[in-house]
Protein backbone atom coordinates (compact mmCIF):
# COMPACT_ATOMS: atom_id res chain seq x y z
CA UNK A 1 0.00 0.00 0.00
CA UNK A 2 1.73 3.31 -0.90
CA UNK A 3 1.99 6.17 1.08
CA UNK A 4 -0.07 9.00 1.01
CA UNK A 5 1.17 12.80 0.53
CA UNK A 6 -0.31 13.89 3.51
CA UNK A 7 1.44 11.29 5.82
CA UNK A 8 4.66 12.20 3.92
CA UNK A 9 3.96 15.69 4.74
CA UNK A 10 3.55 14.42 8.41
CA UNK A 11 7.08 12.85 8.43
CA UNK A 12 9.06 15.48 7.16
CA UNK A 13 7.26 17.76 9.72
CA UNK A 14 8.60 15.67 11.97
CA UNK A 15 12.69 15.74 10.82
CA UNK A 16 14.68 17.76 13.66
CA UNK A 17 15.42 19.86 11.45
CA UNK A 18 17.85 23.16 13.16
CA UNK A 19 18.96 24.26 9.88
CA UNK A 20 17.94 25.48 6.40
CA UNK A 21 18.32 22.24 3.85
CA UNK A 22 18.32 23.10 0.27
CA UNK A 23 16.96 20.82 -2.44
CA UNK A 24 17.52 21.42 -6.12
CA UNK A 25 14.76 19.40 -8.05
CA UNK A 26 16.71 19.01 -11.74
CA UNK A 27 13.44 18.31 -13.98
CA UNK A 28 11.02 20.96 -15.24
CA UNK A 29 8.35 18.08 -14.58
CA UNK A 30 9.10 18.41 -11.38
CA UNK A 31 9.37 21.97 -10.70
CA UNK A 32 5.41 22.17 -12.32
CA UNK A 33 4.28 19.73 -9.60
CA UNK A 34 5.64 20.83 -6.74
CA UNK A 35 4.07 24.92 -8.01
CA UNK A 36 0.90 23.38 -9.00
CA UNK A 37 0.57 21.01 -5.77
CA UNK A 38 1.79 24.38 -3.95
CA UNK A 39 4.38 22.34 -2.11
CA UNK A 40 6.70 24.66 -1.15
CA UNK A 41 4.04 26.33 1.24
CA UNK A 42 3.40 23.06 2.82
CA UNK A 43 6.66 21.91 3.61
CA UNK A 44 8.51 23.11 6.64
CA UNK A 45 10.00 26.35 6.38
CA UNK A 46 13.41 24.76 6.77
CA UNK A 47 13.47 22.98 3.36
CA UNK A 48 13.74 25.40 0.44
CA UNK A 49 13.16 23.63 -3.04
CA UNK A 50 15.52 24.90 -6.00
CA UNK A 51 14.53 24.63 -9.54
CA UNK A 52 17.19 23.64 -12.09
CA UNK A 53 18.37 23.21 -15.07
CA UNK A 54 15.93 20.83 -16.55
CA UNK A 55 14.28 22.76 -19.48
CA UNK A 56 15.71 22.04 -23.01
CA UNK A 57 13.88 24.25 -24.36
CA UNK A 58 15.21 27.44 -21.90
CA UNK A 59 18.70 26.27 -22.68
CA UNK A 60 18.96 25.24 -26.42
CA UNK A 61 21.14 27.67 -27.88
CA UNK A 62 20.25 30.57 -29.73
CA UNK A 63 22.56 29.91 -32.69
CA UNK A 64 20.14 26.81 -33.09
CA UNK A 65 16.94 28.80 -32.79
CA UNK A 66 18.59 31.23 -35.42
CA UNK A 67 19.48 28.62 -37.63
CA UNK A 68 15.84 26.84 -37.70
CA UNK A 69 14.27 30.36 -38.42
CA UNK A 70 16.74 31.02 -41.54
CA UNK A 71 16.26 27.97 -42.82
CA UNK A 72 12.42 27.77 -42.26
CA UNK A 73 12.54 31.53 -43.76
CA UNK A 74 14.90 30.87 -47.29
CA UNK A 75 14.47 27.59 -48.11
CA UNK A 76 10.90 25.41 -49.60
CA UNK A 77 10.83 23.27 -46.34
CA UNK A 78 8.29 22.05 -44.10
CA UNK A 79 10.04 22.81 -40.88
CA UNK A 80 8.90 20.78 -37.47
CA UNK A 81 9.36 21.43 -34.14
CA UNK A 82 7.58 20.54 -30.37
CA UNK A 83 5.12 23.50 -29.80
CA UNK A 84 7.12 25.21 -27.27
CA UNK A 85 10.21 25.74 -29.24
CA UNK A 86 8.15 27.93 -31.52
CA UNK A 87 7.94 31.10 -29.46
CA UNK A 88 11.57 30.94 -28.27
CA UNK A 89 13.52 34.64 -28.75
CA UNK A 90 16.68 35.13 -30.31
CA UNK A 91 18.63 38.49 -30.60
CA UNK A 92 18.24 40.32 -33.52
CA UNK A 93 18.03 43.35 -35.20
CA UNK A 94 14.67 44.97 -35.05
CA UNK A 95 11.84 43.89 -37.67
CA UNK A 96 13.26 40.57 -38.12
CA UNK A 97 11.49 37.34 -36.63
CA UNK A 98 13.06 36.69 -33.33
CA UNK A 99 11.24 33.12 -33.18
CA UNK A 100 9.77 30.81 -35.50
CA UNK A 101 6.74 31.54 -34.42
CA UNK A 102 7.15 35.56 -35.93
CA UNK A 103 8.65 33.28 -39.01
CA UNK A 104 5.67 31.97 -39.48
CA UNK A 105 3.30 35.19 -39.31
CA UNK A 106 6.11 35.87 -42.14
CA UNK A 107 5.57 33.53 -44.53
CA UNK A 108 7.44 30.33 -43.23
CA UNK A 109 6.00 26.79 -43.70
CA UNK A 110 6.51 26.02 -40.10
CA UNK A 111 3.98 23.38 -38.11
CA UNK A 112 4.02 22.44 -34.24
CA UNK A 113 4.14 19.08 -33.26
CA UNK A 114 3.77 16.76 -30.33
CA UNK A 115 6.19 14.00 -31.02
CA UNK A 116 8.85 12.29 -33.10
CA UNK A 117 6.52 10.26 -35.41
CA UNK A 118 4.56 13.48 -36.23
CA UNK A 119 7.28 14.69 -38.20
CA UNK A 120 7.67 11.04 -39.38
CA UNK A 121 3.66 11.13 -40.64
CA UNK A 122 4.14 14.41 -41.91
CA UNK A 123 7.40 13.67 -44.06
CA UNK A 124 5.56 10.56 -45.81
CA UNK A 125 2.19 12.54 -46.38
CA UNK A 126 4.10 15.12 -48.72
CA UNK A 127 7.20 12.51 -50.12
CA UNK A 128 7.93 15.51 -52.71
CA UNK A 129 8.49 17.96 -49.73
CA UNK A 130 11.84 18.40 -48.22
CA UNK A 131 10.73 18.36 -44.28
CA UNK A 132 13.42 19.62 -41.18
CA UNK A 133 12.52 18.48 -38.10
CA UNK A 134 14.16 20.71 -35.24
CA UNK A 135 14.76 18.07 -32.22
CA UNK A 136 15.18 19.71 -28.99
CA UNK A 137 15.46 18.07 -25.93
CA UNK A 138 17.14 16.03 -23.09
CA UNK A 139 17.80 12.16 -23.13
CA UNK A 140 14.13 11.24 -22.95
CA UNK A 141 12.94 13.31 -26.01
CA UNK A 142 16.23 12.50 -28.08
CA UNK A 143 15.96 8.51 -27.60
CA UNK A 144 12.52 8.29 -29.83
CA UNK A 145 14.21 10.72 -32.47
CA UNK A 146 17.24 8.00 -32.24
CA UNK A 147 14.62 5.71 -32.87
CA UNK A 148 13.21 7.08 -35.55
CA UNK A 149 16.63 7.13 -37.27
CA UNK A 150 17.47 3.73 -36.75
CA UNK A 151 14.36 2.55 -38.08
CA UNK A 152 14.76 4.35 -41.21
CA UNK A 153 13.57 7.49 -42.27
CA UNK A 154 12.35 9.09 -45.93
CA UNK A 155 14.53 10.68 -47.50
CA UNK A 156 12.66 13.65 -47.70
CA UNK A 157 13.26 14.26 -44.11
CA UNK A 158 16.36 15.44 -41.94
CA UNK A 159 17.10 16.18 -38.66
CA UNK A 160 17.92 19.42 -37.23
CA UNK A 161 19.09 18.31 -34.02
CA UNK A 162 19.83 19.94 -30.85
CA UNK A 163 19.66 17.51 -28.05
CA UNK A 164 21.52 18.04 -24.57
CA UNK A 165 22.19 15.13 -21.39
CA UNK A 166 20.71 16.81 -17.92
CA UNK A 167 23.47 15.08 -15.94
CA UNK A 168 26.61 17.29 -16.94
CA UNK A 169 24.78 20.80 -16.50
CA UNK A 170 24.19 19.16 -12.58
CA UNK A 171 28.21 18.02 -12.96
CA UNK A 172 28.89 21.48 -13.50
CA UNK A 173 26.89 23.04 -10.68
CA UNK A 174 28.98 20.74 -8.55
CA UNK A 175 32.32 21.31 -9.95
CA UNK A 176 32.21 24.90 -8.51
CA UNK A 177 33.65 26.18 -4.89
CA UNK A 178 29.54 26.35 -3.93
CA UNK A 179 26.95 24.20 -5.49
CA UNK A 180 24.10 26.40 -3.99
CA UNK A 181 22.58 23.09 -2.40
CA UNK A 182 22.90 19.56 0.05
CA UNK A 183 20.58 17.63 -1.66
CA UNK A 184 19.34 16.58 -5.28
CA UNK A 185 16.19 14.99 -6.54
CA UNK A 186 16.32 13.56 -9.88
CA UNK A 187 14.50 13.40 -12.82
CA UNK A 188 12.41 10.46 -13.25
CA UNK A 189 11.88 10.56 -16.83
CA UNK A 190 15.94 10.88 -18.05
CA UNK A 191 16.25 7.94 -15.33
CA UNK A 192 13.54 5.56 -16.92
CA UNK A 193 15.59 6.17 -20.54
CA UNK A 194 19.00 6.17 -18.55
CA UNK A 195 18.76 3.91 -15.76
CA UNK A 196 19.19 5.57 -12.51
CA UNK A 197 22.94 5.12 -12.20
CA UNK A 198 23.60 8.17 -14.24
CA UNK A 199 22.88 9.97 -11.04
CA UNK A 200 25.19 7.66 -9.07
CA UNK A 201 28.04 10.48 -8.88
CA UNK A 202 25.98 12.97 -6.78
CA UNK A 203 26.93 10.04 -4.27
CA UNK A 204 29.66 8.91 -4.99
CA UNK A 205 31.98 11.88 -6.07
CA UNK A 206 30.06 14.56 -4.97
CA UNK A 207 28.85 13.22 -0.77
CA UNK A 208 25.12 15.23 -1.81
CA UNK A 209 22.30 12.74 -0.91
CA UNK A 210 20.02 12.07 -3.83
CA UNK A 211 16.73 10.56 -5.21
CA UNK A 212 15.02 9.40 -8.07
CA UNK A 213 11.61 10.85 -8.16
CA UNK A 214 8.21 10.70 -10.55
CA UNK A 215 5.76 13.48 -11.22
CA UNK A 216 3.27 12.47 -8.40
CA UNK A 217 2.86 14.64 -5.50
CA UNK A 218 3.70 11.39 -3.54
CA UNK A 219 6.92 10.83 -5.18
CA UNK A 220 8.10 14.11 -5.33
CA UNK A 221 7.54 14.02 -1.14
CA UNK A 222 8.78 10.76 -0.57
CA UNK A 223 12.20 11.88 -2.85
CA UNK A 224 12.46 14.77 -0.72
CA UNK A 225 12.04 12.87 2.56
CA UNK A 226 14.55 11.03 1.48
CA UNK A 227 17.32 13.21 0.72
CA UNK A 228 16.62 14.99 4.18
CA UNK A 229 16.79 11.97 5.80
CA UNK A 230 20.13 10.84 3.97
CA UNK A 231 21.44 14.50 4.79
CA UNK A 232 20.20 14.88 8.78
CA UNK A 233 21.86 10.97 9.16
CA UNK A 234 25.31 11.21 7.58
CA UNK A 235 24.00 8.04 5.51
CA UNK A 236 24.39 8.64 1.73
CA UNK A 237 22.86 6.56 -1.25
CA UNK A 238 21.17 7.04 -4.61
CA UNK A 239 17.36 6.31 -3.71
CA UNK A 240 15.01 5.46 -6.41
CA UNK A 241 11.19 7.00 -5.51
CA UNK A 242 10.01 5.82 -8.38
CA UNK A 243 10.18 2.19 -8.79
CA UNK A 244 7.23 1.89 -10.98
CA UNK A 245 9.14 3.12 -14.15
CA UNK A 246 12.82 3.44 -13.14
CA UNK A 247 14.78 -0.09 -13.66
CA UNK A 248 18.29 -0.11 -13.24
CA UNK A 249 20.15 -0.04 -16.61
CA UNK A 250 17.25 2.28 -17.99
CA UNK A 251 15.39 1.13 -21.08
CA UNK A 252 18.03 -0.96 -23.08
CA UNK A 253 16.17 -0.60 -26.71
CA UNK A 254 16.17 3.64 -26.12
CA UNK A 255 19.89 3.38 -24.82
CA UNK A 256 21.00 1.43 -27.75
CA UNK A 257 19.62 3.48 -30.06
CA UNK A 258 20.72 6.39 -28.20
CA UNK A 259 24.90 4.70 -29.12
CA UNK A 260 23.89 4.04 -32.61
CA UNK A 261 22.48 6.62 -34.11
CA UNK A 262 24.26 9.46 -31.75
CA UNK A 263 27.72 10.81 -30.86
CA UNK A 264 28.45 12.44 -27.52
CA UNK A 265 29.65 15.96 -27.69
CA UNK A 266 31.21 18.76 -26.11
CA UNK A 267 27.76 21.40 -26.20
CA UNK A 268 26.92 25.19 -25.89
CA UNK A 269 24.00 25.86 -23.45
CA UNK A 270 22.14 29.15 -23.69
CA UNK A 271 23.32 31.45 -21.18
CA UNK A 272 25.44 29.17 -19.64
CA UNK A 273 28.53 28.07 -22.94
CA UNK A 274 29.86 25.00 -23.27
CA UNK A 275 29.74 21.60 -21.21
CA UNK A 276 31.80 19.51 -21.79
CA UNK A 277 29.82 15.67 -23.30
CA UNK A 278 26.46 17.81 -22.94
CA UNK A 279 25.29 17.72 -26.51
CA UNK A 280 23.92 14.65 -29.11
CA UNK A 281 24.36 15.33 -33.06
CA UNK A 282 24.15 12.35 -35.64
CA UNK A 283 27.23 10.50 -36.12
CA UNK A 284 28.41 9.33 -39.61
CA UNK A 285 26.40 6.73 -40.40
CA UNK A 286 23.23 9.61 -40.26
CA UNK A 287 24.87 12.35 -41.58
CA UNK A 288 22.42 11.77 -44.54
CA UNK A 289 19.82 12.77 -42.48
CA UNK A 290 21.40 15.84 -40.84
CA UNK A 291 19.67 19.28 -41.70
CA UNK A 292 22.65 20.73 -40.67
CA UNK A 293 24.74 18.95 -43.71
CA UNK A 294 21.90 19.19 -45.95
CA UNK A 295 21.78 22.89 -46.05
CA UNK A 296 25.24 23.73 -44.89
CA UNK A 297 24.35 27.68 -46.12
CA UNK A 298 22.71 28.11 -42.11
CA UNK A 299 24.77 26.81 -39.90
CA UNK A 300 26.49 30.15 -38.50
CA UNK A 301 28.58 29.70 -35.94
CA UNK A 302 28.87 33.15 -35.08
CA UNK A 303 25.56 33.48 -33.41
CA UNK A 304 27.41 31.96 -30.85
CA UNK A 305 28.76 35.36 -29.63
CA UNK A 306 24.93 36.72 -29.83
CA UNK A 307 24.21 34.16 -27.87
CA UNK A 308 23.89 34.97 -24.48
CA UNK A 309 20.26 35.82 -22.50
CA UNK A 310 18.61 38.92 -23.67
CA UNK A 311 19.70 42.69 -21.81
CA UNK A 312 18.13 42.46 -18.15
CA UNK A 313 17.13 38.69 -18.36
CA UNK A 314 17.87 36.26 -15.78
CA UNK A 315 16.85 32.98 -17.30
CA UNK A 316 20.40 31.59 -17.50
CA UNK A 317 20.71 32.17 -13.24
CA UNK A 318 17.61 30.50 -13.30
CA UNK A 319 18.58 27.65 -14.65
CA UNK A 320 21.47 27.15 -12.32
CA UNK A 321 19.91 27.53 -9.63
CA UNK A 322 21.47 31.08 -8.06
CA UNK A 323 17.80 32.80 -8.94
CA UNK A 324 14.54 32.29 -8.18
CA UNK A 325 12.73 33.26 -11.67
CA UNK A 326 10.79 36.10 -9.24
CA UNK A 327 13.85 37.40 -8.53
CA UNK A 328 14.51 38.26 -12.54
CA UNK A 329 15.08 41.89 -13.21
CA UNK A 330 11.98 41.46 -15.84
CA UNK A 331 9.31 38.97 -14.62
CA UNK A 332 6.04 39.96 -14.86
CA UNK A 333 7.15 43.37 -15.64
CA UNK A 334 8.79 43.33 -19.44
CA UNK A 335 8.44 39.43 -19.36
CA UNK A 336 5.24 37.64 -19.15
CA UNK A 337 4.29 34.44 -21.27
CA UNK A 338 2.16 36.82 -23.30
CA UNK A 339 4.56 38.47 -24.04
CA UNK A 340 8.15 36.57 -23.76
CA UNK A 341 11.91 37.86 -23.25
CA UNK A 342 13.53 35.08 -21.95
CA UNK A 343 12.89 31.33 -22.92
CA UNK A 344 12.47 30.18 -19.15
CA UNK A 345 8.84 32.17 -19.66
CA UNK A 346 8.17 30.70 -23.12
CA UNK A 347 8.59 26.76 -21.96
CA UNK A 348 5.97 24.90 -20.15
CA UNK A 349 8.80 23.37 -18.52
CA UNK A 350 10.85 26.62 -17.58
CA UNK A 351 10.90 27.90 -14.02
CA UNK A 352 9.59 31.64 -14.99
CA UNK A 353 6.15 30.19 -16.67
CA UNK A 354 5.47 27.52 -14.09
CA UNK A 355 5.71 30.32 -11.35
CA UNK A 356 3.65 33.02 -13.30
CA UNK A 357 1.28 30.21 -14.31
CA UNK A 358 1.25 29.29 -10.52
CA UNK A 359 -0.05 32.88 -9.28
CA UNK A 360 3.55 33.67 -7.84
CA UNK A 361 3.52 37.65 -9.63
CA UNK A 362 5.45 39.36 -7.23
CA UNK A 363 9.02 40.39 -7.90
CA UNK A 364 11.85 39.75 -5.04
CA UNK A 365 14.97 42.16 -4.91
CA UNK A 366 17.01 39.10 -3.51
CA UNK A 367 18.11 35.94 -2.51
CA UNK A 368 16.60 34.81 1.01
CA UNK A 369 19.09 34.02 3.29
Amino acid sequence: MSISAKTWLQQLHGLPLDRPVKVMNVCGGHERSITQAGLRSALPAQIELIPGPGCPVCVCPEEDVYQAIQLALHEPVTLVAFGDMLRVPVNVAKGEPRSLHQAHAAGADILPIASPLEALQIAQASPQREVVFFAAGFETTIAPVASLLVEGIPENLSILLSGRLTWPAVSLLLSGEAPGFNALVAPGHVATVMGPEEWSFIVEQHHIPAAVAGFTTESLLAATYSVIRQYLDKRLFLDNCYPELVRPGGNPCARAHLNQALNVVDANWRGIGIIPNSGYVLNRDYVHSDARKRFPDYDVPERMRAGMMPPGCDCSEVVLGRKYPNQCRLYGEACTPRSPIGPCMVSDEGACRIWWSGGIRNRKKSLPD
